[in-house]
């Protein structure tokens, strides 16, 4: 008499990495400060700027949706690529806030404090709502640490540094001493791209 055959309910392994997406104009994305071993939180707007000319004030929050939209941010071109067009590494950008539909583009404005100052701060984040409230202000350098393949793409995952380009060297996005009500860390720029444990590295994720 022939043997039954018995099914094999193992499961599947997959040997295949699944590949991150690549990074487009248009795309909305959270984007978490790698700080403290990724503790630095989100970059987040929370109340209203004192700064002239400016929208929201900026820090980070431990949700990407402390508020609904405070935590998600448009990716778009500030060199004319089109919606939906591969973001490269070393482009440059705008980062528009999604609070209230619209809270404003990412913008250096004013000074550092003196705190930050002391450790290598040049100036305060805040939003705009102008692209570019004063020549560069609003426009960063997007530079990935590396992705993979390695055909200069941004994708998301990625870890990032920003870069503004106000007066050619506005700095580097970071966290730096404490944050609002509701919220985590202060945010600045900074002459230096990592002062410390990892202070102006970012993570991108998808909103």
């Amino acid at each position: 008499m022939r043997k039954a055959l018995v099914p094999d309910w193992r499961p599947l392994t997959c040997s295949y990495r699944v590949q991150k997406q690549a990074l487009k104009y248009g795309d909305r994305v959270h984007l978490q400060n790698g700080y403290n071993n990724w503790a630095g939180g989100y970059l987040d707007t929370n109340g209203h700027s004192t700064d002239s000319g400016a929208k929201y004030a900026v820090s980070t929050a431990d949700s990407a949706t402390r508020g609904e939209g405070t935590g998600t941010w448009e990716v778009l071109s500030a060199a004319g690529k089109a919606v939906g067009a591969n973001v490269v590494s070393g482009d440059l950008v705008y980062l528009r806030n999604l609070y209230g539909s619209d809270g404003g583009y990412l913008d250096t404005n004013g000074h550092a404090s003196a705190d930050q100052k002391n450790s290598g701060g040049k100036y305060n984040v805040s939003t705009s709502k102008d692209q570019d409230r004063a020549p560069g202000t609003g426009r960063w350098r997007l530079f990935a640490q590396a992705s993979a393949p390695g055909d200069q793409n941004v994708r998301t995952g990625d870890v990032i540094h920003l870069w503004n380009v106000y007066g050619d060297n506005g700095g580097f996005l970071e966290t730096n001493s404490g944050g609002p009500a509701g919220g985590k860390y202060d945010v600045c720029t900074n002459a230096y791209y990592n002062r410390a444990q990892n202070v102006a590295d970012w993570k991108l994720h998808r909103a």
